[in-house]
C-alpha cells in the first residue's frame, strides 16, 4: 500500500473550528462534476470560477472550502483591517478578488482607464490618507502595459496622502534579466526596481522571484513568498508512495529550488538535466544526471514560458525510463507554441498556480490551476500585523 510522501512531521493540514478560517484546497472535491459555492461571513463575493470536469476535456481547477486550515496559513495576531485598504489593477483581478474574499475585506474602487492614444489613467475613488495601501498587480504579459499601471497606482496613492504603500507582485516580469551574461547587455531587474521604487512603493511582495539575487536590487524591504506549499498540499492528495517519487530539476539553475522541493517529499531523490542554451527561448537537452527508471518524476520550475525546456526534460526522462512526469511551476506564461506542447502526452499533469491569469482559451485536460490567495492574504495580515512572515513557511 502507497504510503503518503509527505513527512509526517511536516503534515500541511490541521483541523481547524475557526468561523473565519481561511479557504483551502479539497481533495475530496477535485473530482467533483459540481461544487456549491461558500462565502466567508462579512466578505464580499468572490466569483470564483466552478471546478472543470475532466471528462469535458476541461482542466481541473480545485476551488477554495472550509473544512481543513493548513498549518502554515494559520492566522496569527489582531487582524485590525481599519487602516488596510487593498486595490486591483487590471491585470489579474480574479486574484486580487480571491485575496480580498480571504481577509474578508472588499477591495478599494479605483478608475483605471486608457485614453484613445494608449495612455493610462488612475483615480482613486476613495480617500487613502493616513493608510497602509496594498496594490495587487503582477507584471505578467503585456508586460510593459502592467507595468506603467502599477506605478501610475502608485504614484496615485503617494499623492493622495497614503501612509505606506506595499504593491504585490504575484509575477515579476523582467526577473530573468538578472545579471549579464554577454557584453552590452541590460540587466532589466534592477531598472524595474529602481522604477518601483522611485515611484514611491515602500514594501515590495513578490512570489518565486527567479532568482533571489532579485530581492537585493530594491532598496526597500522585500517579502519573498513561496508557493511550494500550495503545490505540496495538493500532490498530497495523489498517494504516491515516498519510494516511487524523483524530483527532477529541468536545468542547472534550478537545483537549489528543487532540492529544497524534494526536502519536503521525505528527502525524495533528486536528478537533474542538463541542458545547453543556444538563444533566448531556445534549448536543446544534453543528459541526464540521476536515476528516474520507473519512478514518477516531479520536475519543479519557477515559471513555464514557450515550455521548450520543461518539455524535452520530459521527453527525456521517458526516454531514461520514468513511469510518468508530472510538471510544477509557479508562473505560467505560456507564450506559444506552450500550450500545443505541455498538452502533447508527455505529461500526466500540468500543475499551476494562478499568479498569472489563464484564459480558458488556453486550457487543456492535463491542467490544474491551484490558488494562491490564501496564502497572499495571509501574508498581507502579518504584514499589516508586524508578525514574521518566514515562520509561514518552516
Amino acid at each position: 500500500m502507497a504510503s503518503s510522501f509527505l513527512h509526517p512531521s511536516s503534515s500541511l493540514f490541521i483541523p481547524t473550528s475557526h468561523s473565519s478560517t481561511l479557504r483551502t484546497l479539497s481533495p475530496s472535491i477535485l473530482h467533483s462534476p459540481t461544487t456549491t459555492r461558500i462565502f466567508a461571513p462579512y466578505s464580499v463575493k468572490c466569483d470564483l470560477a466552478e471546478p472543470s470536469n475532466i471528462m469535458n476535456r476541461k482542466p481541473i481547477i480545485p476551488v477554495l472550502n472550509e473544512t481543513t486550515t493548513p498549518k502554515f496559513m494559520e492566522k496569527t495576531g489582531n487582524k485590525n483591517g481599519n487602516r488596510l485598504k487593498l486595490f486591483s489593477g487590471t491585470a489579474n483581478s480574479a486574484l486580487s478578488q480571491e485575496i480580498a474574499w480571504y481577509m474578508g475585506l472588499e477591495l478599494g474602487k479605483i478608475s483605471i482607464k486608457r485614453f484613445a492614444d494608449g495612455e493610462i489613467y488612475v483615480q482613486l475613488q476613495e480617500s487613502v490618507r493616513g493608510c497602509n495601501i496594498y496594490l495587487i498587480q503582477p507584471t505578467c504579459p503585456p508586460a510593459n502595459e502592467n507595468l506603467m499601471e502599477l506605478m501610475i497606482m502608485i504614484d496615485a496613492c503617494r499623492r493622495a496622502s497614503a501612509k505606506n504603500i506595499t504593491v504585490v507582485i504575484p509575477y515579476f516580469g523582467y526577473a530573468r534579466a538578472d545579471r549579464k551574461t554577454q557584453g552590452r547587455e541590460s540587466i532589466a531587474a534592477k531598472l524595474v526596481a529602481n522604477l518601483i521604487t522611485k515611484a514611491g512603493a515602500d514594501r515590495v511582495l513578490a512570489c518565486d522571484l527567479h532568482s533571489g539575487q532579485s530581492m537585493g536590487y530594491f532598496d526597500i524591504p522585500v517579502d519573498h513568498v513561496h508557493c511550494q506549499p500550495v503545490i505540496l498540499d495538493y500532490l498530497a492528495s495523489k498517494n504516491i508512495g515516498s519510494n516511487e517519487l524523483v524530483v527532477v530539476s529541468p536545468d542547472v539553475g534550478g537545483v537549489a529550488r528543487a532540492r529544497a522541493f524534494a526536502k519536503k517529499l521525505s528527502d525524495a531523490p533528486l536528478a537533474i538535466i542538463d541542458k545547453r542554451r543556444h538563444g533566448h527561448n531556445v534549448a536543446e537537452v544534453m543528459n541526464l544526471i540521476g536515476d528516474v527508471k520507473g519512478k514518477v518524476a516531479v520536475m519543479v520550475d519557477d515559471m513555464i514560458d514557450t515550455a521548450g525546456t520543461i518539455a524535452k526534460g520530459a521527453a527525456l526522462l521517458h526516454e531514461e525510463g520514468a513511469r510518468e512526469v508530472y510538471a510544477c511551476c509557479t508562473h505560467a506564461v505560456f507564450s506559444p507554441p506552450a500550450i500545443e506542447r505541455l498538452s502533447s502526452g508527455l505529461f500526466q499533469e500540468v500543475i499551476i498556480t494562478n499568479t498569472i491569469p489563464v484564459g480558458e482559451k488556453n486550457y487543456f485536460p492535463q491542467l490544474t490551476i491551484l490558488s494562491v490567495a490564501n496564502l497572499l492574504g495571509e501574508t498581507i495580515w502579518r504584514i499589516q500585523d508586524d508578525s514574521s512572515v518566514s515562520s509561514i513557511f518552516q
